[in-house]
């Protein structure tokens, strides 16, 4: 396999590039990347069996499972991180080790639970990022593995990103039907 095949499978959607200007018709867009994603998931592994849950997306990546309780850890993550920058000046926020996240035994477990929090996380988040301002939307946090400030704007398009990279992940990995494992 050769190191373009692996960038997209890692990849598939390819990686968030934040647009020169954004408009609101982004930020609705994705707002609705986010708040379908829940659904989406629900939809495409409720009738999965253990082994189809456990189905890498590439060599060396995550199985199904893995994938659902990242999203749900990783966006329980997001919506402190908007909260953070709408009550605070310019906060700091903490980073996490995913990679360890995801060695730990909860994701081994079923999804229903992460298949939850994602519903009560991306309701709350629609609801909250739909609130947002112009003024609001330029609001910042700085992320200090990136060194950098990034906007709340930027932070949606990030996210809705994130949703997309991540379900795109769970169709490869039922399109290649265990072929990573």
């Amino acid at each position: 396999m050769t190191e373009q095949d692996l960038y997209k499978l890692r990849f598939p959607i390819g990686e968030f590039k934040k647009p020169e200007h954004i408009t609101q018709q982004h930020i609705n867009q994705w707002i609705n990347s986010i708040e379908t994603l829940p659904q989406r998931i629900f939809s495409v592994t409720k009738n999965l069996s253990e082994t189809e849950l456990n189905y890498k997306y590439r060599p060396d990546g995550w199985t199904i499972k893995q994938v659902v309780h990242h999203c749900a850890d990783s966006h329980i993550n997001s919506i402190i991180r908007f909260k953070l920058a709408m009550t605070e000046d310019t906060p700091t926020i903490r980073p996490y080790f995913e990679d360890r996240f995801a060695k730990l035994i909860d994701y081994s477990e079923p999804l229903d639970a992460s298949i939850s929090i994602l519903k009560g996380v991306h309701a709350k988040l629609g609801v909250l990022l739909k609130s947002f301002s112009e003024d609001d939307l330029k609001r910042e946090f700085v992320h200090p593995e990136h060194g950098k400030h990034f906007t709340l704007e930027e932070t949606i398009g990030t996210y809705a990103w994130h949703s997309n990279h991540h379900f795109a992940h769970i169709e490869q990995a039922i399109q290649h039907k265990g072929m990573f494992n």
